[in-house]
């Protein structure tokens, strides 16, 4: 057998092993978006009924129309706290990414390694500190205690970090010899060519925040502050579960980081090859 037949076959073993997997992850969401269309009979019908009979939009009207469960508040809560965090954090991110790769000060790696110590610290571990921090400041049952302590990032600064020392330096030195300060290079030379890792970390926080709950279940009290995820889990009820509804509110909830991975697409797939993530 020859080298291009085995290589041939191998590729075709991929390929299949590929399709499958994907066959196997893109199963549950069919199912989710098929139970949203379907009428109660429907639901529990065994053999599974992929495509609707009678495909109704009774789950979305009762999800978007019950006055007890005011899921459009919850829609919105979500998506401005998620857009303020993703502003923030890759901001700030970028600078201090910057600041570690090309700027040289005393302790700079001393320092870049302690923030980076960081991230061994499970997320668990910090809600205790930061709910006291929280109530102190007098900012429980707000929208700033999910925003606040999410800003910065340990991950973020490592990631932006890794672009920014790819930046090639003779670039920075051009621009200082024209005049510029290390923020004009920062914003008119690194910025601009670090669009791809900039998409990459905004798509990473934006699926971490959209899909928090944990902390929303901690700082949040009143029902009409409650984020996506908080209205979901509400929709699960105690002794029934209206799957219809449950899983129309679930489809909506897809649907924004749906789009906003397929519009970053090709900058998500170029920044994690520039990042060095494996």
């Amino acid at each position: 057998m020859s080298v291009k037949k085995k290589k041939r076959i191998i590729n075709g073993f991929k390929y299949l092993f590929l399709t499958a997997g994907s066959f196997v992850m893109i199963v549950p969401f069919i199912w989710m978006i098929s139970t949203s269309f379907k009428g109660t009979s429907e639901i529990f019908t065994f053999p599974p009924i992929w495509i609707p009979k009678e495909p109704t939009l009774r789950g979305y009207i009762r999800l978007l129309t019950n006055n007890r469960m005011p899921f459009p508040a919850f829609f919105k809560n979500s998506f401005i706290i998620t857009l303020i965090v993703v502003i923030t954090q890759v901001f700030t991110s970028a600078c201090a990414g910057f600041a570690f790769a090309k700027l040289k000060f005393k302790g700079r790696n001393v320092i870049f390694i302690i923030y980076l110590a960081t991230m061994m610290i499970p997320v668990h571990a910090t809600l205790v500190p930061t709910f006291m921090v929280m109530k102190q400041l007098g900012l429980i049952d707000t929208h700033a205690a999910l925003i606040l302590p999410n800003i910065v990032s340990a991950f973020g600064t490592f990631l932006l970090k890794q672009f920014f020392e790819t930046v090639p330096q003779s670039l920075v030195e051009a621009a200082k010899m024209d005049g510029a300060t290390p923020g004009r290079v920062f914003l008119s030379v690194a910025l601009p060519l670090s669009k791809p890792s900039l998409a990459t970390l905004a798509i990473f926080v934006m699926l971490s925040t959209w899909n928090d709950y944990i902390r929303p279940l901690i700082f949040l009290n009143t029902l009409k502050k409650y984020t996506l995820p908080l209205g979901l889990a509400l929709l699960n009820g105690t002794f029934t579960t209206d799957w219809a509804v449950l899983m129309a509110g679930t489809t909506l909830a897809v649907v924004p980081v749906l789009i906003a991975y397929i519009l970053a697409q090709d900058y998500f797939v170029k920044g994690v090859m520039l990042s060095g993530i494996k």
